[in-house]
């Protein structure tokens, strides 16, 4: 067996270009990037999916807006913010091109772009339970589902899931705040301070000795065949990835609102902070469902943990991770710190994200406080990586596609940091 693993590597490994198994910074342009209209009908995720989110999503709005009155009014979206002058120029390394922020970084009710796809998890096994139990009358509003006979067909159940912090946070709030049980299964070197504010809700953390990964095949394996219980699966969740592909829409309305033009001769490039690949996975999928060849999707990853670029690079024959590359999966980025990537991402997006940039932790520290004493704009270290790759990634477009392009980066957490660690960070910068 070790013998056919050690063959296959042979056969892949010249696919993982040399920086990438250095742990330097690279730019890989993906070799299977296909025209969208030929990918999307042979997916088994089409827009129909996306719109049944989307339609989720208003269904639950007056809920939102009951249990968290002050943020958003039932809507989970963030500002899409113009930045101009000196700092767009540094930010594309002197290119041309419009520079905006999609702000997750201060989504509301977890400060984190996982919200997008926890939430929405949590509000779909909710819906179903309550259909089962006979509690949606016609014309309901959902609302109702605060009320004290929803809530105790909830705590009947309990919900789990394996994060290193985020999703880990998305799902206990939302979980706590309707009754569930939830249980949260971490590695031991997760964020401490993320543990205590998932006990602070009253939900279980469970810690574990290896990786993220680790954690996440534990609490799999623990949850499996329990009627009572639901696993948000961050690996091979479709629900996660629905909820991350409506974000498309949003920011598909925010430009138009803007009077941002896209189309073939205003290229769209979107920067987006990949770890196991749920949230830009789903999101670049709905992009790629609106606006077909003219989006770009470019991942950015650790440089020891780019576990989407070796998948992808290496095929999809069967899951390889970054160890299988001499890589060690230590990053400051610890929302990016994922060895092997989601297989349901990898197979999706194969043919449809246009590129992968690696960045370096110094670079990370290095945005994350200009970022902050130039635009007042608060991020954690691995919702900085987008501002690390942009310049590199736009070094390598033609002249023609630089002038009218417009460059989104996609910021994923950072409001909810602590004060100290806040700080801390802003030091390293």
């Amino acid at each position: 067996m070790a013998a056919a693993v050690e063959m296959q590597s042979r056969q892949w490994g010249d696919r993982i270009p040399e920086a990438v198994r250095h742990a330097s910074p690279a730019v890989w342009t993906n070799p299977s990037l296909t025209a969208t209209a030929s990918v999307l009908p042979n997916l088994a995720i089409g827009r129909a999916d996306v719109d049944g989110a989307v339609a989720r999503w208003n269904r639950f709005a007056p809920l939102l807006a009951r249990l968290f009155p002050e943020e958003g009014a039932g809507r989970i979206d963030s500002p899409l913010v113009p930045l101009d002058g000196p700092l767009a120029r540094d930010i594309l390394d002197g290119a041309a091109g419009r520079v905006l922020v999609k702000a997750d970084h201060a989504l509301p009710v977890t400060g984190c772009i996982k919200a997008r796809g926890g939430v929405y998890e949590v509000l779909a096994y909710a819906e179903e339970l309550a259909r089962r139990a006979g509690l949606l009358a016609e014309g309901q509003t959902y609302a109702a589902f605060a009320d004290p006979d929803f809530r105790a067909l909830f705590a009947r159940h309990i919900i789990a899931v394996g994060s290193t912090g985020n999703l880990g946070f998305s799902v206990g709030l939302m979980g706590r705040a309707l009754g569930f049980a939830v249980e949260v299964h971490m590695s031991h070197d997760a964020k401490a301070w993320k543990k205590q504010r998932l006990r602070e809700l009253g939900a279980r953390v469970v810690e574990h000795r290896g990786d993220y990964g680790a954690a996440v095949a534990a609490a799999r394996g623990a949850f499996a065949g329990r009627a009572d219980a639901h696993f948000v699966d961050d690996e091979d969740s479709v629900d996660l990835f629905l909820g991350y592909a409506a974000a498309a829409l949003d920011l598909q309305r925010q430009l138009a609102e803007a009077g941002i033009a896209v189309g073939p001769a205003h290229p769209l490039f979107v920067y987006l902070p990949c770890g196991v690949g749920g949230a830009p996975g789903g999101v670049a999928f709905g992009l790629k469902l609106l606006f077909g060849d003219v989006v770009h999707p470019v991942f950015v990853e650790p440089v020891a943990s780019p576990c989407m670029l070796v998948q992808l690079a290496a095929g999809l024959d069967r899951s390889v991770s970054v160890y299988d590359v001499g890589l060690d999966n230590r990053t400051a980025a610890d929302g990016l710190a994922c060895a092997s990537a989601s297989m349901l991402v990898a197979r999706t997006l194969e043919k449809l994200v246009a590129a992968v940039v690696t960045v370096p932790d110094d670079a990370l520290y290095h945005w994350l406080k200009v970022m902050w004493t130039e635009a007042a704009v608060r991020l954690e270290p691995s919702a900085a990586a987008g501002f690390a790759a942009a310049g590199r990634f736009a070094a390598t477009l033609p002249a023609e596609a630089r002038a009218d392009a417009t460059h989104v980066i996609w910021t994923t957490g950072g409001a909810h940091l602590p004060a100290e660690e806040f700080e801390a960070a802003l030091a390293r910068g």
